[in-house]
């Protein structure tokens, strides 16, 4: 049996006394609420993504769309729901790439546990609980293994396009 590591063996203990685990989620969850809610637009999904969406939380966009845009995102990057709001993907696409990880914005993220919804995505990361998935087990992990060269080279092409004709 593979030995775990000392994250994993504290998540692993915190899981497994409940009340210690309710008991660090109420002195968490503000802190968290106070730090990521400013900086970053958090809003305590619970299952945090911000490290691969550029420092994002995609939980803005009013679609809830976890894994890209919604193929609505108008000429100027704007959302078609909310046309006066940039598209939250744009914004996130844009930030990743000035990461020392520009890579994870092609993750592919499993759908939200929305029971997880206001809980401390710390506590969730370190017990494990923000790594539940429904039918997501066997998938490809990244958006790019399920695009083929030529779909990739349309898509540099148009994106290239957009940008110049936002230059001119």
């Amino acid at each position: 049996m593979a030995e775990r590591s000392p994250w994993s063996n504290l998540g692993h203990f915190i899981h497994r006394h409940r009340r210690l685990e309710a008991f660090l989620d109420r002195i968490l969850r503000p802190v968290e609420r106070i730090t990521k809610g400013p900086f970053f637009g958090c809003q305590m999904c619970g299952q945090c993504v911000l490290h691969s969406t550029g420092m994002v939380c995609p939980m803005n966009c009013p679609k809830d769309l976890r894994n890209g845009p919604c193929g609505g995102v108008g000429q100027d990057g704007a959302c078609e729901v909310i046309p006066d709001m940039g598209c939250v993907w744009v914004g996130a696409y844009q930030r990743s790439q000035r990461l020392p990880w520009p890579e994870e914005i092609h993750d592919l993220r499993p759908p939200i546990n929305w029971s997880l919804q206001g809980s401390s995505s710390w506590i969730n990361a370190l017990t494990g609980l923000d790594q539940v998935v429904g039918g997501c087990n066997g998938q490809p992990n990244s958006a790019l293994s399920v695009v083929d060269n030529s779909t990739l080279e349309v898509l540099n092409d148009s994106a290239a396009e957009v940008l110049n004709d936002q230059e001119q």
